[in-house]
């Protein structure tokens, strides 16, 4: 009778072990959440400022018309000019399934309210942010907001931590898989938008100064 109680809980432990090193393993393999501007981690369907890391250039990412242009959207994504102008909250959609919080490296569809681009683009409510055309004369894919069409992965996401090492900056990256990633940064135009400083993906060399890649960001979480 003792042998077997012993053998009972002998074989008990070894499957206590056991789960609790599944559980571990899983729990160090999960992403850390991404935290926004206040240390918090930032929320799925939550509504978030994405915000310059860099002081003095402008305020944070929203829609843009060239004036005295006779189109609505697609619009392009920059910084707005005024630095104290938040711009258009933007919200989380994790595209491996149901998830209460953003995690770091996990891809993601961003999308702004449908209001706030409505308003801002003639009344065409496309909202997800995408790569655009390539622009040969720039080397650069611009990013835009509109509609989900083309290869998925112009669609899609990542937030990575900044290299800048500034608390709660991160960059976003486009992946075209799950190993092939490229950082975003900004590009600003001189002639003829003046300095407008959009979102995007460029292969222009390092020493070009009109691009600056992996640029630093901060998410503030927009008001109810």
């Amino acid at each position: 009778m003792g042998t077997t109680t012993t053998t009972t809980t002998s074989i008990c432990l070894v499957l206590i072990l056991i789960i609790s090193i599944v559980v571990n393993h899983s729990a160090a393999q999960e992403p850390p959440p991404v935290l926004d501007i206040a240390g918090k981690p930032v929320r799925t369907g939550g509504k978030y400022y994405i915000l310059p890391g860099i002081r003095g250039r402008g305020g944070g990412l929203t829609v843009y018309r060239a004036p005295g242009k006779n189109i609505t959207c697609p619009a392009s994504v920059v910084l707005a000019q005024n630095e104290v102008d938040s711009g258009l909250p933007v919200s989380f959609s994790p595209v491996n399934g149901p998830a209460q919080l953003v995690l770091e490296s996990s891809s993601q569809i961003l999308k702004f309210s449908s209001a706030d681009v409505a308003s801002a683009c003639g009344g065409a409510a496309v909202t997800v942010l995408k790569l655009g055309v390539y622009d040969r004369a720039t080397e650069t894919l611009f990013t835009e907001s509109g509609k989900m069409e083309g290869p998925a992965s112009t669609s899609l996401f990542r937030i990575l931590k900044s290299e800048t090492g500034i608390p709660y900056s991160y960059k976003l990256a486009n992946c075209l898989n799950k190993v092939t990633c490229r950082d975003l940064g900004i590009f600003t135009h001189t002639q003829p938008q003046d300095g407008t400083r959009r979102l995007a993906l460029s292969l222009l060399p390092a020493d070009d100064t009109r691009f600056q890649p992996s640029f630093p960001f901060f998410f503030k979480e927009a008001p109810a």
